[in-house]
C-alpha cells in the first residue's frame, strides 16, 4: 500500500512539474515581444487613401485592409511637412526643429543630422533585444568619404561615415536623399553597393532628378520594388529567429521622380501618372503584409504605416481635382505649408494579437511613435530621451499609464511654426510657410496680420482668421509654444537642451523677451 501511495504522490508531483513546464512554456511563447515595422510612404497625402476619402479616384485596397484591421487616426500629423525633419522626429521621437536643422531639408551629400549622442528608435530597441534593419530613403545626412574636398572627390570604394549602422541600425540597404537628389549609389551597411559610372540627368513628364553620379546597379525606376523586395527577404530570414525585429521602411514613392513602372502605367484610369505610383505604393504595402502571413508571423508583428508629409504639387493636383480627386482631402494647403494639407497624415496602426479595429479621433504626431513602442513593450524610456513622444497606446484601448497628448507644434518648410491644443491652431506667420499661396514674404502675405488662429472644429479649411477676435488665446499659445521650446522637450521631465543655435527666426518675439 505504501509503495502505491508512494507511486501516486510521485506521479501527481510529474504532473504539477509537467503543467508548470507548460505554463510557463505558453507564458513565454505568449510574452514574446512583438515585430515591429514602420512603412514610410514619401509625399503621399492625406486624401490619396481611399479609405480616409470618400471622393478618392484611387483605389489603395491594401492599404484599406490594414485600416480594417488596426486602428485608423484620423487625426495624426508630421512634426514638419517636409521629409528631412519629418524622418528625423519618427527615428528620435523629438521635435525636428530641436536639431542643427531649422528649416528646409538636406540634400544628397549632407553631413549626419542626427547626432551621435542622440538615441534612436532602433538603438533603444537594439538595446531591448531587438534585431534591427533599415532599408530604402534615408534623407537624414552621412559623411561620404573625402567630401570636404568637394562633391566631385568622393571615393565611393570606402565606406560612409555616421551611417545608420552606427545609430542602431544592425542592417542598412537604402541611398542617401530623395530620389531627385544626387549620387545615385545604393548603400549596404555604410559601404557603397558599386562605384558610379556615369552622370545621369532625366526631365520624363512629371518626372525629374538632378544631374549626378549614378552607379549601373541604380535604375531609378526599379527602387521601389527593389526595396520591397529586399524587405520581404529581410522578414523571411528573420521571421522564425528568437529575437523579434524592427524594420523602419522608408520608401522613395511617391515622391518624384514619378516612375510607375509597366505594371502600373495608366491603372488608375485617371491619365496621371502621380495616381499610377500611388497605386504602385499600395500594391508593395500588400507585399509586406502578404510576407507576414506566409511566415506566420502577422498577428504579432506591430505595423505602422503613414506618410513623411502631405502631397507634393508635383503631382499634378490641378487635373486630379479636375477628376474629382483632392490629395489633400478638405484640408488647405499640401507638402511644405503650415495648413493642415501640409502635416496631416494617414496613420494606421495593426497589431492582430492585441489591438482591435476602430477609428481614433486622439490627435497623435510622428514623434509618438518611440514612446508607443516603448510603452508596447513595458520599457521606460531615459529622461533625455525621445522628449516629444506620447505613447497612443490608450488610443488603441491598451494598457498604460502614460500621459495623454493635447497638444501638438506643426513645422513647415522655411522654418514656420503652428501650435494647436483642442479645437484651436495658432499660426505664428502670414502665410502658408511653404510653397501654397500666399508665399512666405510675397505681396498678398505682407499685407495680412502677423498671425493666423483658427478653430478647426468650426473651420477645418483654416479659411476664417479669428486672430484679432481672439488675441488672448494667441498670446496663451505663444507663451506655451515658447515654454516648450525652451524646456527642450514637450512631455514632463527635466529640463533638457536642444541642438544648434538657440535660435528660431521665424518667432521673433523670443529675441524680444
Amino acid at each position: 500500500m505504501k509503495q502505491i501511495n508512494s507511486l501516486l504522490s510521485l506521479l501527481c508531483l510529474l504532473c504539477i512539474v509537467i503543467t508548470t513546464s507548460c505554463s510557463t512554456s505558453h507564458k513565454k511563447t505568449s510574452e514574446k515581444k512583438p515585430n515591429v515595422i514602420f512603412i514610410l510612404a514619401d509625399d503621399l497625402g492625406y486624401g490619396d487613401v481611399s479609405c480616409y476619402n470618400e471622393n478618392s479616384q484611387i483605389t489603395t485596397p491594401n492599404i484599406d485592409q490594414l485600416a480594417a484591421g488596426g486602428v485608423q487616426f484620423t487625426d495624426a500629423h508630421t512634426s514638419s511637412s517636409v521629409c528631412t525633419p519629418t524622418r528625423y522626429g519618427i527615428l528620435t521621437g523629438r521635435y525636428n526643429w530641436r536639431s542643427t536643422l531649422k528649416k528646409g531639408v538636406l540634400d544628397g551629400y549632407s553631413k549626419e543630422l542626427i547626432l551621435p549622442k542622440t538615441k534612436t528608435i532602433a538603438g533603444f530597441l537594439k538595446e531591448n533585444g531587438y534585431t534591427t534593419a533599415g532599408i530604402g530613403k534615408w534623407h537624414l545626412g552621412w559623411d561620404w568619404n573625402n567630401v570636404e574636398a568637394g562633391k566631385d572627390s568622393i571615393d565611393y570604394s570606402k565606406k560612409v561615415e555616421n551611417s545608420p549602422t552606427s545609430l542602431g541600425f544592425d542592417y542598412f540597404y537604402g541611398f542617401c536623399g530623395s530620389l531627385d537628389m544626387p549620387p545615385y549609389v545604393w548603400i549596404e551597411n555604410a559601404m557603397p553597393t558599386m562605384l558610379p559610372s556615369k552622370e545621369t540627368v532625366s526631365k520624363v513628364r512629371q518626372s525629374t532628378w538632378r544631374k549626378g553620379p549614378v552607379s549601373d546597379d541604380f535604375e531609378h525606376q526599379q527602387v521601389l520594388p527593389i526595396i520591397t523586395d529586399k524587405a520581404v527577404k529581410y522578414i523571411a530570414e528573420n521571421a522564425k529567429n528568437e529575437k523579434p525585429f524592427f524594420l523602419y521602411l522608408p520608401f522613395s514613392a511617391p515622391h518624384t521622380p514619378i516612375l510607375p513602372t509597366k505594371e502600373f502605367a495608366g491603372k488608375s484610369g485617371l491619365d496621371n501618372i502621380y495616381a499610377d505610383f500611388v497605386i504602385m505604393v499600395d500594391a508593395m504595402v500588400g507585399k509586406i503584409t502578404k510576407s507576414l502571413e506566409e511566415q506566420g508571423i502577422a498577428d504579432n508583428t506591430i505595423l505602422v504605416f503613414t506618410s513623411d508629409n502631405g502631397c507634393s504639387p508635383q503631382a499634378n493636383y490641378k487635373q486630379l481635382v479636375e477628376k474629382g480627386h483632392d490629395p489633400s482631402y478638405v484640408y488647405r494647403g499640401h507638402k511644405a505649408d503650415i495648413f493642415e494639407g501640409g502635416h496631416r497624415v494617414p496613420y494606421i496602426v495593426r497589431w492582430p494579437q492585441k489591438v482591435k479595429a476602430a477609428k481614433s479621433e486622439q490627435i497623435i504626431c510622428t514623434t509618438d511613435f518611440f514612446a508607443s513602442i516603448a510603452d508596447a513593450i513595458g520599457v521606460k524610456i531615459d529622461n533625455n530621451v525621445a522628449e516629444d513622444s506620447y505613447s497612443y497606446l490608450p488610443a488603441l484601448e491598451l494598457p498604460s499609464k502614460a500621459e495623454k497628448r493635447t497638444s501638438i507644434v506643426h513645422h513647415s518648410m522655411n522654418g514656420s511654426f503652428a501650435y494647436r491644443k483642442g479645437d484651436w491652431k495658432a499660426i505664428f506667420c502670414p502665410g502658408s510657410g511653404g510653397w501654397s499661396a500666399p508665399r512666405p514674404n510675397s505681396k498678398k502675405a505682407k499685407s495680412l496680420p502677423k498671425f493666423q488662429l483658427y478653430n478647426l472644429k468650426e473651420d477645418i479649411k483654416e479659411e476664417n482668421n479669428l486672430q484679432a477676435q481672439y488675441p488672448e488665446i494667441v498670446n496663451q499659445y505663444k507663451k506655451e509654444l515658447t515654454e516648450l521650446i525652451v524646456n527642450g522637450r514637450s512631455t514632463q521631465g527635466e529640463k533638457q537642451k536642444n541642438d544648434g543655435p538657440q535660435r528660431w527666426e521665424q518667432l521673433n518675439w523670443m529675441d524680444e523677451e
